[in-house]
């Protein structure tokens, strides 16, 4: 298998697993139900990955790695709906192309108990204060604000995931997600 198609099969088999991770947690996401997922034996998914560690690991990599490249694209734009509607449209763009890896990504704020595992605990706080970073939030001194960003994100997570599985056009269902978005984070659409 070349490389560049070994890769684009690993970028599949990543986003389907982050987005069984995300739905049901670590523990209750079996190596078969990942290989179904993505049509592979047990066997052959662990001819990618060595296990379901690994393969988590992967998946949380390659979804910090979204929200790393997020926040450099708009860490030089202004605080307020500006910054926070660049951010919500990039993370709507990844997450029609990759629904798994930013479920996955918001998954500390969604499911914590389900989501954590002790070794993950630094990774996670890692991951919160990359999205924090984003908009600018300080959830200790705005609660209000801190829940509307976490609606915003919640939805982007479930309404990205639901475009995917109904099979939708993303170009429908992009400025729907976007609108109800922004008006979690109080930012309507004149």
């Amino acid at each position: 298998m070349s490389r560049q198609l070994r890769a684009g099969v690993d970028e599949k088999i990543l986003d389907a697993a982050a987005a069984l991770f995300a739905r049901h947690g670590f523990e209750q996401t079996s190596l078969k139900s990942l290989a179904d997922a993505v049509g592979l034996s047990k066997a052959g998914l662990l001819h990618h990955f060595p296990s379901k560690d690994a393969l988590f690991e992967a998946a949380w990599e390659q979804s910090r790695v979204i929200c790393r490249h997020v926040l450099d694209l708009v860490r030089d734009l202004p605080t307020g709906p500006v910054r926070e509607r660049r951010a919500i449209e990039l993370l709507t763009d990844y997450a029609l192309d990759r629904p798994g890896m930013v479920s996955l990504l918001f998954r500390f704020m969604t499911a914590p108990d389900e989501a954590k595992r002790p070794a993950r605990d630094p990774l996670q706080a890692q991951d919160e204060l990359l999205l924090n970073e984003i908009f600018v939030l300080d959830p200790d001194n705005d609660l209000p604000r801190a829940i509307r960003v976490v609606g915003a994100l919640s939805a982007v997570a479930v309404l990205t995931l639901l475009a995917n599985q109904e099979g939708g056009d993303k170009a429908t269902w992009r400025p729907l997600i976007l609108a109800t978005c922004y008006d979690a984070l109080g930012h309507r659409e004149n």
